[in-house]
């Protein structure tokens, strides 16, 4: 282990600047694909602690990303391709928008009317 160390230029008594304790090692991120990988291990049935000391990371973290993976897996499977019944419906539910809208100012418009209120004059184009 020593010559370990040695050889990777990290002295026995590495500190931080003004630290009395050695320096805590640097925590590695990993990418989705190892992280990936490290589930289907656990899935397969590899030991939780094994993994977790071969890849350095903590069991608790281990769990977390098996967890979220599988929480995913149920989600996907929950939803459903979109067809063209919904395209037609999010169409639809635009138009009953624009025409709620459009129905809204001209009841504006007729209390306005209603209430003796002028319209503001608007100039002739020609």
């Amino acid at each position: 282990m020593d010559e370990l160390r040695a050889g990777a230029g990290v002295s026995e008594g590495a500190h931080h600047a003004g630290a009395d304790a050695p320096a805590a090692p640097r925590k590695r991120r990993m990418s989705a694909k190892r992280r990936q990988e490290a589930v289907f291990r656990l899935l397969r049935g590899e030991d939780l602690e094994l993994v977790s000391r071969e890849l350095g990371v903590t069991a608790a973290d281990l769990s977390a990303w098996r967890d979220d993976f599988l929480a995913a897996g149920e989600a996907s499977l929950k939803s459903r391709p979109e067809d063209h019944r919904d395209r037609e419906l999010r169409a639809m539910k635009e138009k009953i928008g624009d025409l709620t809208m459009a129905n809204e100012l001209l009841e504006a418009k007729i209390d306005r009317m209603a209430g003796g209120v002028p319209f503001s004059r608007r100039r002739s184009r020609r």
